[in-house]
């Protein structure tokens, strides 16, 4: 299985792209894709015809994945976009921590 950088949950700034400089919300990570789907990022319209008999039809805008390499993690306490270490505390458990100024991120 692969690994990402980024959780459900955290808050990330898109680093390249159209959409450069943009902060949202991670909703959801897909690590077998590689890819990420960002609160107000990449949004792609599609045109949608109803169906049933009372279905309402028209465009609807939604959140489409994108590359987690396109994204970083924003530190809580710097507000900074920052790459991320991993500590192990002394009871065990693992944490990830800010680059830049060693604050614990989770």
């Amino acid at each position: 299985m692969n690994k990402l950088h980024v959780k459900k949950d955290d808050t990330v700034v898109v680093i390249s792209g159209v959409y450069q400089g943009k902060k949202g919300k991670v909703l959801r990570a897909m690590p077998q894709e590689g890819k990420v789907v960002v609160e107000g990022v990449n949004i792609a319209t599609r045109h949608t015809k109803p169906r049933r008999q009372g279905d309402v039809g028209g465009i609807i805008k939604s959140e489409a994945p994108m590359y987690a390499s396109k994204v970083m993690l924003l530190c809580p306490k710097c507000d900074k976009a920052t790459r991320i270490s991993y500590r192990i505390l002394p009871d065990g458990k693992k944490v990830r921590v800010c680059k830049k100024c060693n604050a614990q991120i989770d």
